[in-house]
Order: C-alpha cells, then sequence, then structure tokens
C-alpha cells in the first residue's frame, strides 16, 4: 500500500510534486508514515508569487495589523494541538513532554511576537534612532529608518524542531512584513507541512505569505534575488555551501546561519559535593542530556567542574541517568524516546565512537534493555562520558555529538576552564552554576565574546530560570565562530534581519510627515 504523497503549498495553491517521493518514517517502529516531493514544481514560479502577492500583502499592513495576524495563527494552532501531538510522537519519536516543547515553545513564540507586534502601532516603518542635525540650520537633518525588505525569506530548517524552528523564525519575518518559504527537514516535514497547511486552510495570512516546500533542496538558492533573505538551521558543512553559493557571494543575499555548537556548563570553582550550585548543575545536565534525546543545538556537550568534585559529580549525574527509562514513547512509563531516523542513530553512533577514543564512559544506558522498543528502532540510551586531563583532549573540543552524550572534565582554575570552553571556537550558550553573584558577573563578561547566551543559574532563580537549553524568543539565539554567526530572535530585535536601513536627509518638515508614519523601535 502506498503512503501519501504530502502536497507542497506554492504560489499560493496546493501541489503534489511528481514520481515516488522520499519516505518518512517512524523511528520507533520503522512503519512508512508518508511521502514527500517536489519534484516537477516551479521554484521560478513559486518564488515571484511569494516575492510579488504576498510581499505586497504583508507590506500593505502595519505593524499592529501583522500582529493580530501572528495572533490568529496562535488561535488556528492550539485548536488542532492534539494532531500536533500525534504527528510528533509518530515521526520524531518524542515523547508528549518532549513533543511541547517544540510544538507549545512554536506557539508560545508566535504569541510573545503577536504581544511585542500590537505594541508597534499602526506604523508602517521603524524609526532608528535620533534625528541628527547637518548643518548650522536644524532645518536640515537625517533620520535613520527600516523598512521591511522587498523580498522573501527562504528557511532551510533542522529535523530536530518542526515547530518551533518554523515559528521562531516566520514570527519574526511575518510581523516585519516578509513573506516565508520553509523548506523543512525531510526526516520530520510533516508537521511543519501539517502547520503550514492548517493555517492556510483557515484563511488567516494572505495568500503568498506562507509557502511550504517538502524533498529536496536543490534549486532553493538558485531562486534567491538580493532583496531575499536566507536562514538556515543544520550543520556547519552546509551553513558554508549555503555561504559560498552565488546569491550570497555574488547577488549579496543577506544569510543567517545557525550551525554546530559545543555548548559547555560551568560549575564555579568554589562549589562542594552536594551544594546547592553542584546540585542544580547535575540536574541541569542530565535534562540537557535527555530532553529531545539530546537532539538539541543548545545541548550541553561539555561539563567542566572542579577537580575536587569530578568524581561526585560523575556518580550524581550517573545516578539521575539510570533512571531514564529508553523506548517507545507511547508507553507511559518511558522518559525518552527516539532519536529522529535510523540515520542519525548511525551518526551518534560513529560520534560517540570517536568522542571514545579519547575518553572514558563513566555512565552508558545503553546496557538496560528498551521499553516496547526493538533494537532496531532509532533508540540510544544517554551516556555520559569523562576525560581526567580535559587539556590534552582534542577530539572532545571539537567533534559534536547531536545525540544524548556529555562529557565531563575536571579544571584547577577558572582560567584554564575558560580556555578549554574556548576551544570550542564560540557556541550558541554556556550555563554557569553559582553561588557568588560576583563569580557570576565576572565569568558571564569573559564568556560572552565567545557565546550568544550566557546562562547564569543560581539558587535564587532555581525555581525561575528557563533552562539550559531552552531558547526563549526575548533572549538572542545564535552564536560566533563555529555556532555560524548568525543572531535570531531576541525581542524585536529580530525584526533588524528582515528590514532594510536607510538614511533620510531632508528638511524637518518632510521628517516631521516621515516621523508620523513610523515608531522608535523598543529595545
Amino acid at each position: 500500500m502506498t503512503t501519501e504523497l504530502l502536497p507542497n503549498f506554492f504560489a499560493g495553491r496546493w501541489q503534489t510534486g511528481t514520481g515516488a517521493g522520499i519516505p518518512l518514517f517512524d523511528p520507533v517502529l520503522g512503519t512508512e508514515l508518508v511521502r514527500v516531493s517536489i519534484a516537477g514544481v516551479d521554484l521560478a514560479e513559486g518564488f515571484a508569487f511569494a516575492r510579488e502577492q504576498g510581499g505586497q500583502a504583508l507590506r500593505a499592513m502595519t505593524y499592529a495589523q501583522r500582529a493580530a495576524m501572528l495572533g490568529k495563527i496562535v488561535e488556528v494552532l492550539q485548536a488542532h494541538r492534539d494532531e500536533y501531538y500525534a504527528i510528533s510522537t509518530a515521526n520524531s519519536g518524542t515523547t508528549t513532554r518532549d513533543s511541547g516543547v517544540d510544538i507549545d515553545g512554536g506557539i508560545y513564540t508566535l504569541g510573545y511576537f503577536a504581544k511585542q507586534g500590537a505594541a508597534l502601532g499602526e506604523a508602517k516603518c521603524l524609526l532608528d534612532g535620533q534625528r541628527i542635525r547637518m548643518a548650522k540650520d536644524p532645518a536640515y537633518q537625517t533620520q535613520h529608518i527600516q523598512v521591511p525588505t522587498e523580498g522573501v525569506a527562504l528557511f532551510i530548517n533542522a529535523f530536530n524542531f518542526p515547530s518551533w524552528g518554523l515559528w521562531e523564525k516566520a514570527a519574526p519575518a511575518l510581523l516585519a512584513g516578509v513573506p516565508v518559504i520553509v523548506k523543512p527537514a525531510t526526516a520530520t516535514a510533516w508537521l511543519t507541512q501539517r502547520m503550514v497547511k492548517d493555517v492556510v486552510d483557515a484563511g488567516v495570512v494572505p495568500a503568498g505569505a506562507l509557502s511550504v516546500i517538502c524533498g529536496s533542496s536543490a534549486g532553493l538558492m538558485d531562486q534567491l534575488q538580493p532583496f531575499d533573505v536566507v536562514s538556515f538551521t543544520g550543520s556547519a558543512e552546509t551553513g558554508r555551501i549555503i555561504r559560498s553559493h552565488p546569491a550570497v557571494s555574488e547577488r549579496s543575499v543577506r544569510c543567517n546561519i545557525e550551525a554546530d555548537s559545543i555548548n559547555s556548563a560551568l560549575l564555579a570553582p568554589h562549589a562542594t559535593e552536594g551544594s546547592e550550585a553542584f546540585n542544580l548543575l547535575v540536574t541541569e545536565v542530565v535534562r540537557e542530556m535527555t530532553q529531545k534525546s539530546g537532539q538539541k543545538c543548545t545541548a550541553i556537550r561539555r561539563i567542566f567542574v572542579p577537580r575536587a568534585v569530578y568524581d561526585a559529580a560523575a556518580a550524581a549525574i550517573a545516578a539521575k541517568l539510570c533512571k531514564t527509562s529508553v523506548g517507545n514513547p507511547r508507553n507511559e512509563s518511558v522518559r525518552m524516546g527516539a532519536l529522529v531516523s535510523s540515520e542519525q542513530k548511525a551518526a551518534v553512533l560513529a560520534g560517540l565512537a570517536q568522542l571514545k577514543t579519547e575518553a572514558d564512559v563513566l555512565f552508558d544506558g545503553n546496557t538496560a534493555a528498551l521499553v516496547d522498543a526493538a533494537d532496531t528502532s532509532a533508540c540510544v540510551a544517554p551516556v555520559l562520558l569523562g576525560h581526567r586531563q580535559p587539556e590534552q583532549a582534542q577530539v572532545l573540543h571539537s567533534v559534536e555529538v547531536f545525540g544524548p552524550v556529555a562529557t565531563l572534565m575536571p579544571y584547577d582554575s577558572t582560567e584554564q576552564a575558560l580556555a578549554m570552553i574556548r576551544r570550542g571556537e564560540g557556541s550558541l550558550v554556556c550555563s554557569v552554576y553559582s553561588e557568588d553573584p560576583a563569580f557570576t558577573a565576572q565569568v558571564s563578561l569573559q564568556l560572552a565574546a565567545w557565546h550568544g547566551r550566557v546562562h547564569a543559574i543560581s539558587p535564587d532563580v532555581a525555581a525561575l530560570h528557563s533552562g539550559h537549553g531552552n531558547v526563549m524568543p526575548m533572549s538572542l539565539h545564535g552564536g560566533p565562530g563555529r555556532a555560524g554567526g548568525g543572531e535570531e530572535l531576541g525581542g524585536l530585535r529580530a525584526l533588524n534581519f528582515y528590514h532594510r536601513r536607510a538614511a533620510i536627509q531632508g528638511s524637518s518638515q518632510a521628517l516631521d510627515l516621515l516621523a508620523a508614519q513610523g515608531v522608535t523601535l523598543p529595545l
């Protein structure tokens, strides 16, 4: 029996690709779910339709009107949450709790930008700073403004967050007035396609404002023109291909890259076994290793602790990890589901073998039986590695295993710990665990140049903090160096990527009339 071939919404209509398509599987049961294809779809037509029809319709709206549109999208998605959870379990192999990180996280991000955008009111442009006098007579001044770019936003997304990965990009793009074309990672494209289908069918966005194409990415970059933008989340290798594409290198298409990231957790040097900071680190490490089976670009990969508590930290983390049941997420006793595919399982096991060439195994959950899942499933249990002389390691500081794997490393001084953290060559996030605010403030300054986000956890925020790996819409997401050098979210800062800045030089009278159509961006 042939499975359904999911249609693409492109050029303002539903189009089913030709040919057999690419199958999507249940990573636990191994059963085929649906197929995707863009074969035979006219890419040039779809990009032109979004650029012309979708872009014009969105730019004709005010920020407040586009914010209201985001609010309507939220209502549509909330009405179909149960169906999204079912798709996530089947196609991503995640538990209900982990599916919520993706599904509800995406809906929350949309709601956040709907609220923030409403505050911008009926403006059509953003005023960037104050006017500056350009002559002795104040009648001649300059005002910088930002206006929506007159192109499309192409999103090439990763497999681990088919919901949140769409909406964290689409929310600021649509609020800015830029039409979206999303190409989700093939392995988990079903959820993205279904969400777009529900929004389109509800009629809450203009024609051409939101499109989805599932399958091969061949030819997509070729369609980009100078005023388009592209945002990519995935491997550093693919990021390099995008940066070297003529669309970027010759046509100056603006691009945002979020790539590999060997994120760190740092326990303060004064922490002792059983202290509040120690316990907070242990809890967070276990959560980051197991949530979504470690398939998060922000997950903790390296754990730095004072040498005096290395053995105690290893024992405490292992004691919590051994309670993590792994297997079929449909079984209520399971706490950690599968990786998204057999290909991802092979990649994780290959990466783990690389790390083992330098590290010792401190805990291996794969010795326990899976719950309601065969060994042929894409399930991999948590593995904690360790290295007592991490300064001598090479692979541990350069290879990211995108799964439930982390490495514990002792340090002898704060300077040594910071030097090893920097060997990650730029990361999305580093978390700091300390009971001393002075230490937290100082080390955060030292970490900031190497990370997009520093997540400081102390006893007074233990019940409040959002989590090392959870990306919140009001904070920056992205990182320097190896992490791709990109920036997303950060509140209304996210609008900058989708706007073009210009300096308007003229008379005070003209600038007064211009200002009446704009609003100063509150940051």
